[in-house]
């Protein structure tokens, strides 16, 4: 009877123990969180909506988690008053026109303050101070404004398909020219015309030349050409001896 008795005392012990161990971690862990082991400072900002955001919500600056949501207070049926908690070791990096904005930890995680980093000539934030904050984008309006893209997309997409019908269908001025075979072959036979044309103009141009009425202009024309090409060669090649005299010089 006694040996159960000390058993039942010793595992009873134990178990006390460890409650206490477990119950202990949990203090370090939540104050640790909540920054209760941590010098702190604090500021505090003003919203028309927190979107989601709660009490103990993280605080980041630069990426990094920094503070906690300590409060949230309803000031007026437009403004709601925030209150921050902040490591007292990232005081020095915060300015006085920095900036605070509600996000996400993840595409559709929870909600968190940032804190926007401010201009390197800006004072630095004092304990209690409030800083301006830009207003959070709401779900539902970027919701929709999916929706109404979709829609368009929806409209686009059906009269994409109502084109294409009548074009196949050989309706309109692209589906006759597609399906009625007499318009193409049409216009082949325009491209052939002209092609006979040019090139019966060619042959025309080649008789003029050997015409004696005419040799006698077609000579002029060429002399001229080749007048104004000797004129360009000799242009050329005085720039071309100036600059080698200048790079002599040099």
């Amino acid at each position: 009877m006694e040996t159960h008795t000390q058993k039942f005392k010793v595992r009873l012990g134990l178990f006390i123990a460890g409650g206490l161990l477990l119950f202990v971690i949990a203090i370090f862990f939540i104050g640790k969180q909540k920054n209760l082991f941590n010098p702190v400072f604090k500021l505090t900002t003003t919203f028309y909506s927190v979107s989601g955001l709660q009490v103990g919500s993280n605080i980041r600056f630069s990426g990094i988690n920094v503070g906690t949501v300590d409060n949230i207070i309803i000031i007026n049926d437009s403004t709601v008053k925030v209150d921050m908690l902040l490591k007292k070791s990232v005081q020095k990096f915060i300015k006085t026109d920095c900036e605070a904005g509600i996000g996400s930890s993840g595409l559709i995680g929870d909600r968190i303050l940032v804190i926007t980093q401010g201009s390197t000539d800006s004072p630095l934030v004092k304990e209690g101070q409030k800083i301006v904050s830009k207003e959070p984008v709401e779900t539902d309006a970027i919701m929709e404004s999916l929706k109404v893209t979709a829609d368009n997309a929806a409209i686009i997409s059906d009269q994409l398909a109502e084109i294409m019908i009548k074009v196949n269908s050989g309706k309109g001025t692209i589906g006759k020219l597609i399906q009625d075979s007499t318009i193409a072959e049409n216009f082949s036979q325009t491209m052939v015309n002209i092609k006979r044309s040019s090139k019966g103009l060619d042959e025309n141009m080649n008789a003029a030349k050997h015409n004696f009425l005419l040799k006698g202009y077609f000579n002029k024309k060429a002399k001229a050409e080749e007048k104004t090409k000797d004129s360009l060669d000799a242009i050329k090649a005085k720039q071309k001896k100036a600059t080698d005299k200048k790079n002599k010089t040099k």
